[in-house]
């Protein structure tokens, strides 16, 4: 990561400090998740329409410049996108961003292992809905389980730090938070649950969300007896946990609840160039047509500043302002 750079710090409109970028670097993936995007996918956009890395890393240098230090690079499937460690080998290198993490599906990810390794890439987030091969089919609709394992075993071993992502879905792995879990047994990783959310393409699967952060956390505390609460990490988006006996950690993400916003530091780009300063609004600022209509570093930099001094203060409020109801895919606007 590049050196320590001080850089004044700046907050929203409510208090809260903006020093987490996530960068959706393409809006493509190799799996069709349930709670993700429709069976045949979604309309990708046009390569033309996607942010150029060039771009992307321009940006990147004018947030580090407004306090920003840290990057999780998202997609669709970040590996799903050409020369992805090209760029990777730049971003690492940004003065100011001192903490680079890559979320991803790990179907493409386990030949990278080692280079990420050498980066220094501060941690990966590994979304594993399930291990099992028939319950992966049905979730992902494809059958590459087994190369998801092979990324969890290199990162393992390359001894970078490693969560795991696990969306609960209603009737589909319900029997995987416990299986999930047992794996905090003998690793030091996070296992976290996440309740699922609208962004589907289609909108909400239910009329209601019945396994929430509460029941969640309800069921596993019925399987393993009294957890242990852990101190959460400032602005972590989960509530954190350990097995008596475990080495690892678990947690539960309430991201539809949406019971974290009071501390929330993270804004999204999405893969065209959108600013979303909050996941549940439909895009803030359009920052692709500012690069490619000769705006300044200087320019982009004050409506940065302008988004950040009217964010909404909680994602309730974010959807209450969309011009329309939550149809697009959690792949259009980075995981």
């Amino acid at each position: 990561m590049s050196e320590n750079h001080q850089i004044s710090q700046v907050f929203d409109n409510h208090g809260r400090p903006i020093n987490y970028v996530r960068l959706a670097v393409t809006d493509r993936c190799n799996l069709r998740c349930f709670y993700c995007m429709p069976a045949d996918g979604i309309k990708y956009v046009p390569k033309k329409e996607l942010m150029t890395y060039e771009e992307m890393e321009r940006v990147l240098r004018v947030l580090t410049s407004l306090g920003v230090s840290k990057l999780r690079i998202t997609g669709g499937e970040p590996f799903a996108r050409q020369h992805i460690m090209s760029f990777l080998e730049k971003v690492v290198n940004i003065p100011g961003m001192n903490q680079v993490h890559i979320t991803t599906n790990g179907v493409l990810t386990a030949p990278y292992v080692e280079r990420l390794k050498q980066l220094g890439i501060s941690s990966i987030n590994l979304s594993i809905d399930t291990l099992d091969r028939d319950r992966f089919k049905m979730i992902a609709r494809r059958d590459e389980v087994h190369k998801v394992k092979e990324t969890f075993y290199k990162v393992l071993e390359a001894d970078i730090s490693l969560k795991i992502n696990a969306v609960v879905i209603q009737d589909k792995n319900l029997e995987d938070i416990v299986l999930l879990s047992n794996l905090t047994k003998e690793h030091p990783i996070g296992v976290r649950f996440i309740e699922e959310m609208p962004f589907n393409g289609e909108g909400a699967h239910y009329p209601v969300l019945k396994w929430d952060h509460k029941r969640i956390i309800s069921h596993l505390t019925d399987h393993f007896g009294p957890l242990i609460k852990i101190q959460d990490q400032a602005h972590s988006t989960s509530s954190n946990y350990r097995i008596p006996g475990h080495l690892g950690t678990i947690g539960v993400i309430a991201a539809f609840s949406r019971t974290f916003c009071g501390s929330c530091n993270r804004i999204r780009i999405t893969s065209k160039g959108m600013l979303k300063t909050c996941l549940y609004d439909n895009g803030v600022l359009d920052i692709r047509k500012m690069l490619r209509t000769g705006s300044s570093d200087l320019e982009i930099k004050q409506e940065f500043l302008k988004a950040f001094a009217n964010r909404a203060p909680d994602g309730f409020a974010a959807e209450a302002s969309r011009s329309g109801k939550v149809t697009e895919s959690m792949s259009e606007i980075g995981g």
